[in-house]
């Protein structure tokens, strides 16, 4: 019996607020990304319950069980923690990605790790002028983010973020560093993958 059916199907948005001050969100219709679960892999280190399944399509916490013949659960996870709410999204993206326009959907899809076939993707942009419905919206988008940022966070964290204000502060953190940082042992792995390919290594600062 087939295990997978969709991928991550991610979201998208971006709306504008004052200044540069954006909303921009950037999600998988998954728990987590499956990027994120190889980064996991490679550190040897456990994934959480509700990131994805193993080849029977039981509950995994290791992250090759998941790369090899498992596969990514839907935001929320399994149905009694929502899961069910993800597999929602990711079928309504499906439907505009992939059906609307007569692209691969759902198991049709190229897998990740097969390169001898056309993926055929479909995407699904949407352009909305927020002047057409009525004035102001930046100034109420601004004032949402800027309510949010104001909440009290919870215990442990010591602000709350909108979506774009991490990768905001990574972009400073990068420009002051003069440079993007990476682990080393990822910079080791590609640096073997560039002697494999016979190209230059990457400069480190």
């Amino acid at each position: 019996m087939p295990l997978n059916a969709l991928g991550t199907n991610p979201i998208t948005l971006a709306a504008p607020g004052h200044n540069g001050d954006d909303f921009v969100l950037d999600m998988a219709t998954t728990t987590a990304a499956l990027g994120k679960v190889e980064i996991y892999e490679r550190e040897k280190l456990p994934i959480p319950e509700t990131w994805g399944v193993n080849k029977n399509g039981e509950v995994t916490t290791d992250p090759a069980d998941v790369i090899n013949g498992g596969g990514l659960l839907s935001l929320g996870g399994a149905e009694a923690t929502g899961g069910y709410k993800g597999y929602g999204l990711a079928m309504m993206v499906e439907i505009f990605c992939g059906i609307l326009g007569d692209a691969s959907y759902g198991p049709n899809v190229r897998k990740w790790r097969e390169p001898g076939r056309i993926a055929n993707l479909g995407q699904c942009f949407v352009a909305i002028n927020p002047d057409a419905f009525a004035p102001g919206f930046r100034d109420r988008m601004s004032d949402l983010m800027d309510h949010c940022r104001g909440l009290e966070p919870a215990a442990g964290y010591d602000r709350v973020l909108v979506a774009g204000d991490p990768e905001r502060a990574h972009m400073q953190e990068c420009d002051e560093n003069g440079g993007i940082p990476y682990p080393p042992h990822l910079i080791e792995n590609m640096n073997k993958l560039a002697s494999t390919l016979g190209v230059e290594p990457l400069k480190t600062v």
